[in-house]
């Protein structure tokens, strides 16, 4: 299938067999976002790692120190003064069962979920409908927690929820094109230490095996590992 003028544009430049450091594709990727909207960096990490290992399984959440740049909206399963304390913190929707009522019937208007530990019962019954979705409060990830007002805070900042795909990739937007590139390095680097520092027990052998980032309508840029951690 040929390739657009400019796809072929934006891989000019591009050496798609060399890792570079993390500086220089940084560089190589914003100056390829040509596209009309910011567009995302994403990172793309494959890891030695089998996920359908229990003691394989890599997951965890990082804070951007820039953010994320999207707009993010937080839903909260909570009650009484915790539901006002969600309300407070800037949460979207807030709810109980009549929220759990609304996303089992279809209506999900948020892109993170929060839970206090005491709704997760009821919460428990959205498995089939936020599971798939990746959207499952979970106190490993800090969405499922009494300090509501921080988790909200969080999901709105620029925290990051991150999991091992099947393939043994881990991939996240870690910024926008508008990003300085110092801004892009910095928040790379936090993802990929929180990343190291969710290496699970039965991980064996090389755990960081190759890393790309990318722009979302741009080439992936290959990323030698251990500029990462420098």
């Amino acid at each position: 299938m040929p390739i657009g003028k400019r796809t072929k544009a934006a891989r000019e430049g591009v050496d798609r067999e060399k890792s570079y450091s993390i500086a220089e594709a940084v560089k190589l990727v914003k100056e390829r976002a040509k596209a009309k909207f910011d567009e995302t960096i994403e990172i793309a990490m494959n890891l030695g790692v089998d996920p359908k290992h229990a003691d394989q399984m890599v997951r965890g959440v990082v804070n951007l120190p820039n953010g994320s740049g999207r707009t993010v909206r937080v839903g909260v399963f909570a009650r009484g003064a915790k539901a006002e304390e969600a309300k407070a913190a800037g949460a979207d929707v807030v709810g109980a069962e009549d929220l759990v009522e609304k996303v089992n019937g279809g209506a999900i208007d948020f892109d993170r979920c929060i839970a206090t530990p005491d709704m997760m019962p009821l919460v428990g019954r959205l498995g089939k409908v936020l599971g798939p979705r990746g959207m499952m409060p979970n106190p490993k990830v800090g969405t499922v927690t009494m300090d509501i007002t921080n988790a909200v805070k969080g999901a709105k900042g620029g925290s990051v929820e991150f999991r091992v795909e099947k393939a043994g990739i881990v991939q996240a937007g870690v910024g926008k094109a508008s990003f300085s590139e110092d801004k892009l390095v910095e928040n790379i680097k936090a993802f990929a230490d929180a990343v190291q520092k969710a290496k699970p027990q039965g991980a064996k052998g090389h755990y960081i095996n190759r890393v790309a980032i990318s722009s979302t309508m741009g080439p992936g840029v290959k990323v030698e590992p251990s500029s990462l951690f420098n």
